[in-house]
């Protein structure tokens, strides 16, 4: 793996920490949704861990369309707004804007190192 995603592995490890926290107390109609999230953010980070550097640009997009999602839900926009259920609006603050927000930030700049980085090829010497 190398180090400029490290930083993407550990926010994209915050994020299925506050996700698995958070299942139990959502909308039990949208535990299904809220666990394909998990299980594609799992799949990230191991594609992340393995070197894929296309799987910073679906971090991008997925984080991207989370806060979107997030911010046209009406429910969501009234918990914020009054804090009628604590637990789940400082869970939503946190994985739904917070770590979505930090996890495109890491995501571009780890995308930047990469390209920065001259490519190393193996060649046989003859």
């Amino acid at each position: 793996m190398m180090k400029s995603n490290v930083a993407v592995l550990i926010v994209m490890i915050s994020i299925i920490i506050v996700g698995l926290i958070g299942i139990p107390f959502g909308n039990p109609r949208l535990v299904g949704v809220a666990i394909l999230l998990e299980i594609l953010f799992i799949s990230l980070a191991c594609l992340i861990t393995k070197g894929y550097s296309k799987a910073l640009y679906a971090c991008i997009v997925l984080a991207i369309i989370i806060i979107i999602g997030n911010s046209l839900t009406p429910q969501h926009i009234q918990r914020m707004m009054t804090f009628s259920k604590p637990l789940n609006t400082v869970v939503l603050i946190i994985g739904g804007y917070i770590l979505q927000g930090l996890l495109i930030y890491v995501s571009v700049r780890a995308i930047k190192y990469n390209r920065s980085q001259p490519l190393i090829t193996s060649s046989k010497l003859w």
